[in-house]
């Protein structure tokens, strides 16, 4: 018999006596899913005793019936969403052929006999027509769920237990339902005030979905009940200013101030932001007196790109509470629209982040706005797949479609997620299908593009109205009341708006608070101390150079311990990789904790840094930076998911939570980096300007032409500065380890926080020239401007370069006698320091050239950010560029044509065969 052969129907017996753990197997299988196994194992299970487990009752008609019964049990509860009245529209099916009656060959004519329940949420014994309505009041009707996915069998009985018993619908009192009552009619009422008294301004309202108000009340309500603390809450633009105004409790007079267009002058970079993308944090206190916090990140337009951002803060504040064991007091809650979460690929980036060792929170709640329209995109058009929840099977979270008109059933949806959530501390979806009353914004017309599904729109009532009618027809609600509650809160906004047209409150500025204290001062050029005093070298280095006994170390990695040991001793020289060991060492020994991750970190793209050891026996792994004292701070060092947008959008959003801790992402490959670009863009150098939220970040992106072609030459120098303004960024490429030691540490002690971008070497890491005196790390300081000597010169050429090409300079020039040529080098390029440039420019007044020399294309590097500074400092004389011509790729693929496009660079620079002027 081949063995993928199904086993004869006359095996059952014998296999019961032969092998009983694979009966058991199969028997955990039927009772999952029972349409797993064959019709001969069914009938089998249904009349058999297996070990300690007691027999199913056997069905009162026929055994094989039962297992058809037991197979339309699993159906609905796995595709039971197919047919649950979900869309408000009314675009709902009511049968589908995998639940039909005659799929499990069954018929009109069972539906009066009784069978055993099993496991359902209902009585042991039941009619099949019984069975079928408790199927489908628990799966079909405003609410339809996807689990069966799920591997874990705990997990699945868990939220069965949860969802049959109850038949998945809320049993709210009398209370609840006013309260739910008075959330949609104030979030009703706030959007249409806005429309009446600012009309034609942008809002993106929540007018078709206003039961996410109630939803979220639900959330922040159980929270504190459950010992969380917090909520990071990241979400776009649709619904954001009713959140603030209901939930956050944002002020109406800010609120209405931003529409009125008051900002915030002479703040830090305060250029600011349109209303519908701020942030704002307030607590919560629930109906028994728990108080909750909230703190909505601000985001951009750029649809789930705070996403991972919020997942890096609510790691960050879990370190900060000691929750990093179970996480459960900062949870992390995300809402998304549905075309975004379906067509925006980190999604799934920061799902992926979930459950790995270095990045997970805990579990997230996401609640998606589902309005069945992306802009003016329908579904058929901007997704593959059934729902726009499918990417998140990938981490087999449960996923909770609910229907948007549906109050009551939204929020205990919500409330059940949350649960979830905390028990499993996994992440978990709820689908809210509703609809956009209007376009995409206020100006918008929808009817253009989807005049049909408007017109039904226009025509649907809304959904406090459809809740008022259900509490009046079930004898709930009274008079007026409803009335009442609308009215107050129209009295409340009128007040408040009038109070504000009278008098502009003054804008807060709620950033550089708490551990933020005292660091929201202005850029400062003003050298810090950063040197180490030579014993705290020495107890960093002990860590670094000693072996545990019994431990395997590889001896490529061994080998060099006692070389590194005898140079910080005697005060020789260190390299780059070990003067960044002793850098983060010296942080950590001073109790300012680090964090670095990045692709293959750990070790270093180069094999450079061996932050982690392991041993070549048993391949345990040791941190020797976690070895240095006992009182030290902590030292984190994760290999990342192969991901630059989600992983450097979690570390800027971990630097924003802590600035005492130095926060480092590391690209594998500079040129990498631009595969997060929209983190960069719209966090990292705006976001202070935007947001005044600061950042400590530092971002390491190995740079340097070798000849390795143009995908792994060039990380993009002229992005960053191109962004450069309002002191907003840091950008260094620096050519001794002595500088990497001081810029590391000058980061953790200035007093204000600005990301750092750091032109990282790779060739460097290993030229023999590029090394410092261990004196240069006791006693310097970080350098913007490395001139020459005082005593050199005189020099008739003045020759400015950055990072790597400075060593082929040097070289040249010392093999051909240029001793008239001076070499001046720019290692921080931004903040430019005005001061330092202003003493070259008067030291070198009276040199012939000003050459500029790169190895980047012109196009590229730091030549169009520096060319109208040098002008302004040098006047009329002239300034040459050198380097290559301007290229539409980064460099080229033949090491040939590299090395003699260095050469003519570097022969230029330094003797000045130009054909024309620049």
């Amino acid at each position: 018999m081949s063995r993928n052969s199904e086993p004869a129907p006359t095996s059952a017996p014998l296999a019961v006596e032969s092998n009983a753990d694979y009966v058991d197997q199969l028997y955990q299988d039927w009772l999952d899913e029972p349409g797993s196994v064959s019709r001969d194992w069914q009938v089998f299970f249904q009349g058999f005793k297996l070990g300690d487990v007691p027999p199913l009752p056997v069905a009162t008609d026929d055994a094989y019936l039962q297992s058809k019964v037991a197979s339309l049990i699993f159906a609905y509860r796995s595709s039971g969403h197919l047919i649950a009245q979900l869309d408000p529209l009314g675009n709902n099916l009511t049968e589908h052929p995998h639940l039909a009656l005659e799929a499990f060959d069954l018929g009109e004519e069972d539906l009066g006999k009784v069978f055993d329940t099993g496991h359902l949420g209902a009585p042991q014994k039941a009619k099949l027509r019984e069975i079928i309505a408790i199927l489908k009041q628990t799966y079909c009707r405003s609410v339809g769920v996807e689990y069966i996915h799920i591997q874990d069998r705990a997990i699945r009985r868990w939220l069965q237990a949860r969802m049959e018993p109850s038949r998945n619908q809320p049993n709210f009192s009398h209370e609840r339902e006013l309260e739910i009552l008075e959330l949609l009619s104030d979030a009703e009422s706030f959007e249409v005030f806005l429309q009446k008294r600012f009309p034609g301004q942008k809002r993106f309202s929540l007018e078709g979905a206003e039961s996410v108000i109630p939803g979220f009340h639900a959330l922040v309500e159980l929270a504190p009940e459950l010992g969380i603390e917090e909520l990071v809450v990241g979400m776009a633009h649709r619904g954001r200013l009713n959140v603030l105004a209901n939930i956050l409790d944002k002020p109406f007079s800010m609120i209405f101030s931003e529409f009125e267009g008051n900002y915030i002058p002479d703040s830090v970079g305060g250029d600011g932001d349109v209303k519908y993308h701020l942030g704002y944090s307030s607590d919560h206190v629930n109906h028994q007196g728990k108080v909750l916090h909230l703190s909505l990140t601000s985001n951009p337009s750029h649809l789930e790109a705070v996403n991972p951002v919020v997942q890096g803060r609510a790691r960050g504040k879990q370190v900060l509470h000691a929750d990093t064991e179970e996480r459960r007091q900062v949870v992390p809650f995300l809402i998304h629209g549905d075309a975004a979460f379906a067509g925006q690929g980190l999604v799934a980036e920061t799902l992926n982040l979930s459950q790995l060792k270095g990045y997970k929170t805990g579990g997230t709640v996401h609640l998606i706005i589902n309005n069945q329209i992306g802009f003016t995109t329908l579904p058929p058009e901007s997704r593959s797949t059934l729902y726009s929840t499918d990417v998140a099977k990938m981490i087999e979270a449960p996923i909770f479609h609910v229907n948007g008109d549906d109050p009551e059933a939204v929020a205990m949806v919500m409330e059940l997620a949350l649960q979830f959530r905390h028990e499993f501390r996994k992440d978990v979806v709820v689908d809210m299908i509703c609809y956009r009353r209007h376009g995409h914004n206020e100006s918008d017309e929808p009817a253009f593009t989807q005049p049909q599904l408007y017109a039904k729109i226009k025509d649907r009532p809304p959904v406090r109205r459809l809740y008022e009618e259900k509490l009046r027809a079930a004898g709930e609600l009274r008079g007026e009341e409803a009335e009442q509650l609308a009215h107050r809160f129209q009295d409340q906004l009128q007040k408040a708006l009038e109070e504000t047209r009278k008098k502009l409150p003054e804008p807060e500025l709620y950033a550089f608070g708490h551990r933020w204290t005292g660091l929201n001062n202005p850029y400062d050029h003003r050298p810090v101390r950063t040197g180490v005093d030579h014993w705290l070298l020495m107890d960093v280095t002990r860590a670094l150079t000693t072996v545990p006994s019994g431990f395997a170390l590889n001896p490529k990695v061994a080998r060099k311990l006692p070389r590194q040991l005898e140079a910080v001793e005697q005060r020789q020289t260190v390299d780059w990789a070990f003067a960044e060991l002793l850098a983060l060492g010296s942080l950590l020994h001073e109790k300012m904790p680090v964090r670095l991750s990045g692709q293959d970190s750990a070790r270093g793209t180069f094999s450079q840094r061996h932050a982690v050891w392991s041993d070549a026996v048993t391949c345990e792994t040791r941190i020797p930076l976690m070895h240095i004292h006992p009182q030290q701070a902590r030292f984190c060092v994760y290999n990342s998911l192969l991901s630059e947008a989600a992983v450097l959008g979690f570390e800027h959003g971990y630097s924003r939570v802590d600035p005492r801790m130095l926060v480092l992402w590391e690209a594998q490959f500079g040129d990498f980096a631009n595969g997060a670009q929209v983190i960069i863009d719209q966090f990292i150098v705006s976001s202070q300007s935007k947001w005044q939220r600061s950042s400590g970040l530092v971002m390491l992106l190995p740079h340097g032409y070798e000849g390795q072609g143009p995908e792994h030459s060039n990380a993009y120098l002229e992005r960053y500065l191109a962004a450069c303004a309002e002191d907003n960024i840091q950008v260094c490429n620096m050519t001794t380890p002595a500088q990497y030691f001081h810029v590391l540490r000058r980061q953790q002690y200035r007093p204000f926080r600005r990301p750092l971008i750091v032109m990282s070497p790779k060739s460097l890491l290993r030229h023999p020239r590029v090394v410092s005196p261990v004196n240069e790390l006791v006693r310097g300081h970080f350098r913007e401007l490395i001139d020459e000597p005082a005593e050199a010169g005189p020099f008739h050429r003045l020759v400015l370069c950055s990072g790597k090409v400075y060593y082929d300079l040097l070289e040249r020039r010392e093999k051909d006698g240029l001793d008239n040529v001076a070499l001046v080098r720019v290692e921080q390029f931004y903040p430019w320091p005005d001061g330092q440039w202003a003493k070259i420019a008067e030291r070198y007044g009276d040199v012939d050239e000003v050459v500029w020399a790169q190895e980047e294309p012109a196009n590229r590097g730091g030549w169009t950010f520096i060319f109208p500074r040098l002008y302004e400092l040098f006047g009329r004389r002239v300034i040459r560029y050198a380097g290559r011509e301007a290229s539409a790729s980064p460099a080229v693929g033949s090491l040939k044509i590299h090395r003699q496009e260095q050469e003519e660079l570097v022969v230029q620079a330094l003797m000045g065969t130009w054909d024309n002027e620049r």
